[in-house]
């Protein structure tokens, strides 16, 4: 597949051509200089032919951050077979402009002069300047007016072989469909009392036949059927503070410099994916943009911050990222928070374990299992992003968690711990009726929804569904994900 970069200065359009071109706004776009920090990565339909389209950072210079833009998005430019340089038609040619334009195509490459804000015909004479740039593949647009677009578009797709048209009937696959997430209805909690065991015996032969029955769960509760396909993609989202190691964890989980690093509090603004395969999975990682405590957030992080939400609706798994050289704070644990919300699998991952005081291990394990019980079942790494410590026992962790997030027990296995669990301690009465559960189910993973089929729903306080979730985590490896329950009528719709 083609490889198209787009590349210039600041503040010249590259991101909202880019939105352009993919039909979708995924780059955020501002008047600040320096939006665009990271190479944003998306495959593009042009014409009826299929690219993979680069949109990079602006080509300045000044501050480490500004440098360090300009350098992932030169190498980004050097890597792509056709190059879009785009630059300010409303100003005048830049001598900078005229150096880095020819060095690229002194490279051979397809190269255009994209000359943007040509809003009108009046406009349009600012082109006889552009001249100067020694190329005749000029095409003097206007992005957000969307005005002349169609030869650049007709000489982009002229770039690109025969062999990367794409059928009419696929090109709406191109896209990644999100799948609509389903809430998950409150539970009741009253308080009862009862020394019946409140379990009603069927034997498997029965069991089958209630399950086949699908009309307890109602139209949007039916028994999802397992994906095989869903299984071997995981998405997953890097998420922490500012400054933890978000964009150094996802370059060493690649093994390549991905996301531009520096010590720029807020250095990521666009989310970052890049997909890997290992061991036969899919994985897609999302460097989200470091969050900070409302007050701290200007310009363009609020933009950043809704995008962050976005991810996390869409992901399977979150590496809750924390910086273990400082003292934890209360933002982790609100961070923490949006992912316990999304119902996320998820690890904790401790980076930067070689600057801090390791002889505090159990200390700062123990302070993280406190300060984050939501995710008790969270499981804790310890490594360093930079120097890559134990950077490769994530990737094995991460497939044994997806396979717990998606796995599905046995309808009889799972009423085999509930009828243990009942015998130990039974279900307490309300207002002296008795409470009876007729048998449990799981209806979905992803994470996994145990359904409880049961007299009064009402009567399953919230503390006895704890202490089935614990059994039920006694019994199977869940390790990593949260096991939801909802309580049942039968025939219930």
């Amino acid at each position: 597949m083609k490889k198209i970069a787009i590349v210039g200065r600041p503040n010249v359009g590259k991101s909202s051509l880019f939105n352009r071109l993919v039909k979708k706004r995924d780059a955020i776009t501002s008047e600040l200089a320096g939006t665009t920090r990271d190479v944003k990565r998306k495959v593009a339909v042009i014409n009826n032919k299929e690219a993979l389209l680069l949109d990079t950072g602006g080509l300045d210079k000044g501050c480490e951050l500004f440098d360090k833009i300009k350098e992932m998005s030169l190498k980004a430019a050097y890597a792509a077979d056709i190059i879009l340089y785009m630059v300010d038609g409303k100003g005048i040619p830049e001598d900078d402009d005229k150096k880095l334009f020819y060095e690229l195509q002194a490279m051979g490459k397809d190269i255009a002069l994209v000359v943007n804000k040509i809003d009108n015909d009046k406009m349009k004479e600012k082109l006889w300047d552009y001249y100067e740039f020694g190329t005749g593949d000029i095409f003097g647009i206007s992005v957000s007016h969307n005005r002349n677009t169609v030869e650049l578009l007709e000489w982009i797709a002229d770039k690109i072989p025969q062999s990367d048209t794409v059928k009419e009937e696929e090109e709406d696959d191109i896209e990644i469909i999100e799948q609509e997430s389903i809430s998950d209805e409150e539970f009741f909690s009253n308080t009862h009392d009862e020394e019946d065991d409140g379990f009603t015996y069927w034997d498997e032969d029965e069991m089958d036949g209630i399950i086949e029955d699908d009309s307890i769960f109602g139209n949007n509760d039916r028994i999802k059927e397992f994906d095989e396909e869903d299984i071997n993609h995981i998405k997953i989202a890097i998420i922490g503070r500012t400054n933890v190691g978000k964009s150094s964890l996802l370059n060493a989980l690649l093994g390549e410099e991905r996301s531009v690093v520096s010590s720029v509090a807020g250095t990521t603004i666009d989310p970052i994916d890049e997909t890997i395969e290992y061991k036969d999975k899919q994985i897609t990682f999302v460097d989200t943009a470091g969050l900070r405590r409302r007050g701290k957030i200007v310009g363009i992080e609020k933009y950043a911050l809704m995008r962050t939400k976005e991810m996390l609706e869409n992901a399977n798994m979150a590496l809750i990222v924390l910086d273990a050289s400082e003292p934890f704070k209360d933002l982790d644990e609100k961070i923490a928070g949006l992912v316990d919300s999304n119902r996320l699998a998820s690890i904790i991952v401790l980076n930067k374990w070689d600057i801090s005081k390791r002889e505090e291990h159990d200390k700062i394990i123990k302070e993280i299992r406190d300060r984050f019980k939501f995710l008790s079942y969270a499981p804790i790494i310890t490594l360093s992003a930079k120097s890559h410590l134990r950077v490769d026992k994530l990737h094995d962790m991460i497939l044994e968690i997806n396979e717990n997030y998606s796995q599905r027990i046995p309808t009889s296995k799972i009423n085999e711990v509930i009828e243990r669990a009942l015998r130990r301690h039974t279900l307490p009465s309300v207002s002296g009726q008795v409470i009876r559960i007729y048998y449990a189910t799981q209806y979905e993973t992803r994470p996994p929804k145990i359904a409880i089929v049961m007299n009064k729903p009402k009567g399953l306080h919230f503390t006895y569904r704890r202490y089935l979730t614990n059994k039920l985590r006694e019994a199977f490896n869940f390790t990593g994900t949260p096991v939801l329950f909802k309580a049942k009528k039968r025939g219930e719709k």
